[in-house]
């Protein structure tokens, strides 16, 4: 009787564990990833990509890169008959060609990031309620970031849902 009253009281345990287990859903999200993916927020990043100052800065980069180019073809054809002083102006007009180059480049990655930075902190607020809101509806007992996450299934990942419900926020 004692046996059967333990393996009874096993087989309850088991069950009520497999219950509170099927009772709790885990879920991932990329909350940057959802924002980004967002229809408002692509919008806002092709109108600031299109804008006078970033295509000036986006041309400028393009052409120093285009002029390091034709300058390396030149001194690579013609630098066995160049004198000291046409190695020593070549090497100073490249530097300063690469210097602008870089100065371009850093321009447009710091406009980027201003770009990215305030189209996070516009769309924070209402990807924050979507979020929720997707929580609720899906019964989520335990949110994980996914960058905190080593593995996890497609199942799991509600980045796309909260993007989706985000633009129907900002619509």
């Amino acid at each position: 009787m004692l046996t059967v009253k333990k393996t009874l009281t096993a087989i309850l345990l088991v069950a009520a564990a497999g219950v509170a287990q099927a009772a709790d859903k885990i879920a991932v999200v990329d909350i940057q990833r959802a924002i980004f993916g967002s229809e408002l927020a692509q919008q806002r990043a092709q109108a600031a990509e299109s804008g006078a100052d970033f295509v000036a800065l986006k041309a400028k980069y393009e052409s120093a890169v285009a002029d390091l180019q034709t300058m390396a073809k030149e001194a690579e054809a013609n630098r066995m008959t160049w004198s000291q002083e046409q190695v020593a102006s070549y090497q100073k007009k490249a530097e300063y060609t690469k210097a602008d180059a870089d100065l371009a480049m850093r321009k447009l990655q710091a406009e980027t990031q201003q770009l990215q930075q305030s189209i996070f902190e516009e769309l924070r607020p209402k990807a924050s309620q979507a979020l929720e809101e997707v929580v609720k509806e899906e019964g989520i007992t335990l949110l994980l970031k996914a960058e905190s996450v080593m593995i996890a299934g497609p199942e799991h990942n509600i980045t796309a849902k909260v993007a989706e419900r985000l633009n129907k926020i900002t619509q």
